[in-house]
């Protein structure tokens, strides 16, 4: 039976970021210097399979600290905690690894830095990531008002609009984001902003990549975890773009083949804590079904890299 032609067009970048890099590695450093089991506070990354291969070699993971026992190293997730968290290891004398992605730090830092100077803060994320919650645990509870659409800026109630700066979540849509910060610049006029943009170069890489790809593709799939905030983002990205059919799939097993009947082209792309190994596999299902040609849309070269916390890199 002769197989019908189908392009298929391969983001890039596209699947792992320098920050899950670095959080995976962590676990598995933590591994090797400590052995099992090591606990980790939340999914180090928001990817069942990355999570199951860690759990595996002995990773622990759990949703509160109260949860882990004093004498075994836990190590906190990529998405950061709120100050609490390290405070409360700290009083148990708990060996603790933070994992936090370096630029979610960087906007920890920005958040304190900011209320340090007497400024509120108003973060815009979504309620009950574990990002914002780590953000937002960042300053004392009720310093920081959280905005999740340009509407709920109009009945924000602040102490004082002369004196105000905003964040943002790192895994955000950039389009949707600038909406919120149109609609708080216009609301308040003195607002301070971030010193260089809060969204990941990761997150608005990605973004970029499905932007220009969407437009040539009767149908794209996302490789990425329901929970993965940036995962979602790059679905909707993609449907904004032109693209008629663009779905999450976890991998492979997923796909809705009668979705795809009659198509001609089909993107794929990945969340930033979604491994190459899924992306591969979902390939070659394509390829097991179609006479495919592949077609690389790069949009941007990526070769940043995080280091892992010193305590790791010292012997045991």
């Amino acid at each position: 039976m002769t197989q019908s032609p189908l392009t298929l067009y391969l983001a890039a970048p596209r699947g792992f970021c320098a920050g899950v890099d670095r959080a995976i590695k962590i676990v598995e450093m933590a591994l090797e210097k400590w052995g099992a089991p090591v606990f980790v506070r939340h999914e180090i990354v928001h990817n069942k399979f990355v999570v199951d291969g860690l759990r595996d070699k002995g990773a622990v993971f759990v949703e509160d600290l109260s949860q882990c026992p004093d004498d075994r190293p836990v190590i906190f997730s990529a998405h950061g905690v709120p100050k609490s968290v390290p405070n409360a290891a700290l009083a148990r004398n708990m060996v603790y690894v933070d994992a936090t992605c370096p630029l979610v730090s960087k906007v920890h830092i920005e958040a304190q830095r900011h209320s340090d100077n007497g400024l509120q803060m108003i973060m815009i994320g979504h309620e009950g990531h574990p990002e914002t919650v780590g953000t937002m645990g960042q300053l004392p509870e009720g310093e920081v008002l959280l905005v999740e659409t340009p509407d709920d800026v109009a009945t924000l109630a602040v102490r004082d609009p002369e004196n105000l700066a905003y964040v943002t979540q790192t895994t955000l849509s950039v389009d949707d984001t600038a909406d919120i910060v149109s609609a708080l610049q216009t609301r308040f006029p003195k607002i301070v902003g971030p010193h260089k943009e809060d969204i990941c170069y990761a997150t608005t890489n990605r973004q970029e990549a499905v932007k220009a790809m969407a437009p040539k593709c009767d149908a794209m799939l996302v490789v990425g975890a329901p929970n993965s905030s940036n995962s979602k983002r790059l679905v909707e990205v993609g449907a904004r773009a032109g693209c008629g059919y663009a779905q999450l799939v976890q991998r492979a097993t997923d796909i809705d083949w009668r979705s795809l009947d009659g198509i001609t082209s089909i993107g794929i792309t990945a969340g930033a804590s979604a491994p190459e190994v899924l992306i591969n596999e979902v390939i070659d299902a394509f390829k097991s079904r179609y006479d495919v040609t592949t077609e690389m849309v790069e949009t941007a070269i990526e070769n940043v890299e995080f280091k892992v916390p010193r305590v790791l890199r010292e012997p045991a």
